[in-house]
């Protein structure tokens, strides 16, 4: 098969970084803190109030999100160590489905998808900035909580809109606080755990009823929210070296690394704090984190520590429309999607364009309600990205068996069957609203490809017979 050609990255951002950046070390960092941010301080009343009348029953549905999120981990990790240029999933499609006809067409939807759920997902961490602010002062007006994500976002994009240097080390010093955080609710956590607030499972928990599933499938989507972000290093794939190693050893060992700090962080509160005090979940959520920290050291330290979830909240904001904003320009310079979103600032030569519409969209969506997030943006992401990525794979170990793989996912190919049974679980037990409107996402971004391709007279309009695919 032709290679996919590599997006630009502008030239003041790769000034003086001859080399790339992102070691085993950078590239895991990179990866867990995306995976954390803000996540599992703002979703475990959520999750706790998923199964039933609520309980610790519902962390079944975070372990069976794990067990999607591992064979998923091996597509990536083989698609990212083949395919080592940045963009992840839109060169994976391209090169899988064919970059002259049906491969050019999924690249665009997954890039007019994209457009939407990564400002969901930096949406999230507004919303956690937003409680945890109100934990700090709590008489603060409506008004003032309303213009949080305002206040937040222009922040964001002020310190966003200039060169960015030295990116590898502003992740490390992300993760190290967020690290720092994950440590705090640990240590605090570890010495008052009982048993018995873990056993506290309500009547009838585990009967399995429709309602279990259906509950089960929720506390699944809000597992698979937290563990996005395990595939971020794939994205600017450009500035790791030997990414043939470190990509799939990046992804695999945030991945088992996350899911032991998710243990510890989801015992050590429940351990501590009755999931009762905290279920049904309100909206905004709860600062559940904060309401450990004054429960075990008082008033004085929780605010300090509420101060480090703020912190590690605003890093996961700028990590995330940081990396997406880079998306829809390098599939633009790839010719993939719209031209406009290929220019950069004539200064600072960064993809301001796409950076404003990214920004802008997230902070408009942080005003819908946190399971209205995750639902939206689970339901956007699985046909397209999760899905489509499964099916190049497979259509590329077919077609294309000379390929370089310096890694090869194990036992193939059954870790990738099993990825796809999660997702597709994940897509029918998704609210019918959702669904429909991923659907109609979609079906307009399937017309919009057309009438770009019409205006650009490239296939399907184009004028005689198109290349193959190869």
């Amino acid at each position: 098969m032709s290679p996919v050609p590599a997006p630009q990255t502008p030239a003041s951002e790769t000034e003086g970084a001859k080399a790339p950046r992102f070691g085993l070390f950078q590239a895991t960092a990179l990866n867990m803190a995306n995976m954390i941010g803000v996540g599992p301080f703002i979703t475990i009343p959520a999750l706790m109030s998923c199964v039933g009348e609520g309980g610790p029953q519902a962390m079944i549905g975070w372990f069976i999100a794990l067990m999607i999120t591992i064979p998923d981990g091996l597509v990536w990790s083989e698609l990212g160590a083949a395919m080592p240029g940045s963009g992840g999933t839109y060169r994976y499609l391209r090169e899988g489905f064919g970059p002259s006809r049906w491969g050019g067409f999924m690249a665009f939807l997954f890039i007019w998808q994209f457009i939407l759920s990564g400002p969901l997902e930096v949406a999230t961490a507004f919303a956690g900035i937003r409680q945890y602010l109100v934990f700090l002062w709590p008489e603060m007006s409506p008004a003032m909580r309303n213009a949080i994500p305002v206040l937040v976002g222009i922040v964001a994009i002020f310190l966003l809109y200039r060169r960015i240097s030295h990116v590898a080390w502003i992740t490390v010093a992300l993760w190290t606080g967020v690290m720092i955080t994950v440590g705090a609710v640990l240590i605090s956590g570890v010495p008052h755990f009982h048993i018995n607030r873990v056993k506290d499972f309500p009547p009838g928990a585990f009967t399995l009823s429709p309602e279990f599933f259906i509950g089960l499938a929720a506390a699944t989507r809000i597992g698979i929210y937290d563990y996005l972000g395990y595939y971020n290093v794939c994205y600017i794939a450009h500035e790791v070296r030997d990414p043939g190693r470190v990509i799939p050893r990046s992804i695999l060992i945030s991945i088992v690394l996350v899911a032991m700090i998710y243990v510890g962080i989801n015992l050590a509160i429940i351990g501590t704090i009755s999931w009762r005090e905290f279920v049904p979940a309100t909206d905004p959520p709860a600062p559940i984190a904060s309401w450990l920290i004054e429960r075990v050291h008082g008033k004085t330290a929780a605010s300090w520590f509420t101060w480090l979830v703020i912190w590690t909240a605003f890093g996961s904001i700028f990590a995330l429309i940081l990396g997406y904003s880079r998306i829809p320009y390098a599939a633009a310079q790839d010719g993939t999607f719209f031209k406009w979103f290929g220019g950069l600032h004539p200064e600072g030569g960064f993809p301001h364009r796409s950076l404003l519409v990214l920004g802008g969209i997230s902070v408009v969506c942080a005003y819908l309600p946190l399971m209205a997030l995750i639902d939206a943006l689970i339901t956007t992401r699985v046909v397209v990205q999760f899905m489509g990525q499964i099916v190049a794979l497979v259509l590329l170990r077919r077609m294309a068996p000379q390929m370089k793989r310096p890694f090869r996912m194990w036992l193939y190919p059954w870790p990738a069957g099993l990825a796809l049974l999660g997702w597709t679980y994940i897509l029918v037990t998704t609210k019918p609203q959702w669904l429909v409107g991923g659907l109609i996402a979609l079906v307009v971004g399937a017309l919009a490809f057309l009438l770009r391709a019409s205006v650009r007279k490239e296939w399907p309009f184009a004028v005689g017979e198109a290349p193959p695919n190869s």
